[in-house]
């Protein structure tokens, strides 16, 4: 039967349910307020499906076999085999459960779901196609939208995500068998931490980038801790250097041809090509024009301080929003925009947005570094605590990086901090939480922390930058 089209009304409009969208939805509903949410593939977005929760799982098994075979040291001896096809099962379990619960979450709350495409008709309706042949469509007429279509990964020439030998991100998450030899283009959060899974997995991985470096624009010191360890996993790094081309090698596999600025050509051999130098907004098919609704020179949707764009009852959030492109910026924005929409006084706040790479070692930030911190006019207190100086870091066998606080020297008020070693994404939240607050270094440092964990090395970093830090030497 062939759905011909209707029309029908909500107060707030949602298109796409990843972290920004689905978080939107629930609040705007929790704020009473008629709520409908459109979706066009599956619940919780890339993040959910095919970024965030999928390449943490693989992370995490492909840590676990490496930890287990490399522990003699410790007095265990093992030699782990890996079934990739078994992990990417146990994967896809966990996101599948997870997307469950999120369309779960989302009816429980009262959220109208509705399956199918977007496309703004005019400032105040949108038409939504559903998918299949015979299906339809319907017109959406509404009060306010929030757009929350996300990113995809961006393509450079040469190099096709259709061709079996190129991946993205989302296809190096699902493959079936661990590649012998691994090129990378791009040494960003992504590509790292795809490099550093793989090698741990068995391939052998070289990683092209076109800078000097590997995880702009993080300080010196962090990336180095991180570059060195993926030295020491057999990791090759090729600086300077953009990739070109690619072309089929002798031995059955691949050539990944690259050239550097003065056009000095260079190839690698392959079996394949994962690219990852960035993500760029999912605009495509909004026609957003018809709205009025603005974008940047990139492609990302203009906002203001309260996620509206240049149409104001049209807001937009997360990644389609351009940087902070994080998960859970995109939550955090989302719940701004459900609250402005309800009349809330509630506005964006980045100085407590913190960012982790799930590296080994892994890194953790929020708020400013030393650098800014003196480029805003501070006089920075900077405090810092080794792990290897870490009772609790030396009985996991991680002794390497380091905790920094950086702090206002006037006042003690935490201004940021820089985490990189054993369990940064987690370690950061206390910083964050001192941004937040405006916590002073005292506050942190007077804190009891539970002996022996990770976290003391956060209170020591906060004593170390008032020159009283008892488990390292003060500056």
């Amino acid at each position: 039967m062939v759905v011909g089209d209707v029309t029908t009304g909500t107060e707030v409009l949602v298109i796409g349910a990843g972290p920004g969208g689905y978080v939107a939805a629930i609040r705007a509903a929790q704020e009473g307020l008629d709520t409908t949410l459109v979706e066009k593939d599956a619940y919780g977005g890339a993040c959910l499906n095919r970024g965030c929760i999928p390449s943490k799982a693989l992370i995490t098994g492909a840590g676990l076999a490496h930890e287990a075979g490399n522990a003699e040291f410790m007095g265990v001896h093992a030699d782990p085999a890996v079934d990739l096809g078994k992990m990417i099962e146990w994967k896809d379990g966990v996101v599948d459960r997870l997307t469950g619960g999120v369309e779960k979450l989302c009816k429980a709350n009262g959220v109208n779901l509705i399956e199918g495409t977007a496309s703004f008709v005019d400032e105040h309706t949108v038409r939504v196609a559903h998918g299949g042949d015979g299906q339809g469509s319907e017109s959406i007429a509404f009060e306010h939208a929030i757009v929350a279509t996300g990113s995809r990964p961006i393509r450079i020439p040469g190099f096709d995500f259709s061709d079996d030998h190129v991946w993205s991100s989302a296809d190096a998450l699902d493959a079936d068998a661990v590649p012998d030899r691994l090129g990378i283009v791009g040494g960003g959060y992504i590509g790292m931490e795809l490099a550093t899974t793989f090698a741990k997995l068995g391939a052998d991985v070289t990683v092209v980038e076109m800078l000097d470096d590997i995880l702009d624009p993080y300080e010196d010191d962090v990336k180095r801790l991180v570059r060195k360890r993926a030295e020491e996993l057999g990791v090759e790094f090729r600086f300077g250097e953009g990739a070109s081309g690619w072309s089929e090698g002798g031995d059955g596999g691949y050539l990944l041809h690259t050239e550097t600025e003065d056009g000095s050509e260079s190839s690698y051999p392959v079996d394949k090509v994962l690219v990852a130098v960035g993500r760029q907004p999912v605009t495509d098919g909004l026609d957003l024009e018809n709205a009025d609704i603005e974008t940047d020179d990139r492609g990302f949707v203009e906002t203001d301080d309260r996620t509206r764009t240049t149409t104001d009852h049209v807001h937009a959030v997360g990644d389609v929003a351009g940087d902070p492109m994080l998960a859970h910026a995109a939550s955090n924005e989302g719940i701004v925009a459900a609250e402005v929409i309800a009349g809330e006084p509630a506005a964006l706040d980045r100085q407590a947005v913190p960012a982790a790479v799930f590296t080994d070692p892994e890194i953790g930030t929020v708020g400013m570094t030393e650098a800014e911190a003196e480029a805003a006019g501070f006089d920075p207190a900077v405090g810092e605590m080794p792990f290897n100086a870490s009772g609790r870091a030396m009985t996991t066998g991680h002794t390497e990086g380091f905790v920094r606080i950086v702090a206002d020297e006037e006042t003690g008020f935490v201004l940021g901090g820089q985490i990189v070693g054993p369990e940064a994404s987690e370690l950061i939240a206390e910083v964050a939480l001192a941004v937040e607050m405006s916590a002073t270094l005292e506050d942190v440092a007077a804190t009891v922390h539970t002996h022996p964990t990770l976290a003391e090395a956060v209170m020591e970093a906060a004593e170390n930058a008032r020159g009283q830090a008892i488990h390292t030497l003060n500056r």
